[in-house]
């Protein structure tokens, strides 16, 4: 599919050395370029992801997945690119899932989630309460009913971050992102995706107590700062 809105893909990547690359090829399959952000990695996360085709930025240390989407964003836009596709580096997500996902960002999305929650029922049964749970109380907050907002295949449009900003430095970036989209009106997408595999516990760098808390913490402050925008 020819876009009208260019974008570029960015994958975060934390000792992923063994997947990396497949993905990196992938997805330059269908995207022209690829940034991978390896934050901290001592695995040859980089080595692999460079001789695959991507441009790759290394953090010295880990700062955690929003400091590295905030990263490879920041790259993207100097590049000249109007949105960016953003997926993670262990496999789950699967390239050939894009093209369906650029018919909603050609539609004039801002913000596209690749959703999970038709395969919730495969998932182990803590990850697949934390999933329903935690999209029930973020879509509370955003004031949108979304099924799905702990996905990490998403696609973002620049003008997006540069209303709603991109807070926080790891996993609760992409909880209080959908909230302060939600609450400035702009247009989010769902689409169903398929996954290279259902549950990602084994993959996964999420803390459920450490994160869920950082997660809980920005949504309700980017609740608040909503509904202080309108009071002023």
């Amino acid at each position: 599919m020819q876009l009208t809105r260019p974008v570029a893909a960015i994958i975060p990547a934390f000792q992923a050395a063994p997947s990396v690359g497949h993905v990196v090829r992938g997805t330059l399959d269908l995207i022209d370029t690829v940034i991978v952000v390896d934050d901290g990695s001592t695995d040859g996360t980089a080595d692999n992801a460079r001789e695959s085709g991507a441009k790759v930025i290394v953090h010295p240390g880990n700062l955690g997945k929003g400091a590295a989407l905030r990263t490879g964003f920041a790259r993207a836009w100097d590049l000249g690119y109007e949105g960016a596709v953003t997926l993670d580096a262990d496999g789950q997500h699967l390239a050939e899932e894009i093209p369906r996902m650029f018919e909603a960002w050609e539609s004039g999305a801002d913000l596209v989630l690749g959703t999970r929650d038709h395969l919730f029922a495969e998932m182990a049964g803590i990850r697949r309460a934390s999933n329903r749970i935690s999209s029930r109380l973020i879509s509370f907050a955003a004031g949108v009913k979304l099924a799905d907002i702990q996905t990490g295949f998403r696609i973002y449009s620049r003008q997006l971050l540069d209303t709603t900003g991109f807070p926080g430095n790891r996993f609760e970036a992409e909880s209080a992102v959908v909230v302060r989209a939600a609450q400035r009106g702009c247009r989010i997408s769902t689409v169903p995706i398929s996954l290279g595999f259902s549950d990602g516990r084994c993959t996964s760098h999420y803390r459920p107590v450490v994160d869920s808390l950082r997660i809980a913490k920005a949504v309700i402050g980017a609740r608040l700062m909503s509904i202080g925008n309108r009071q002023d």
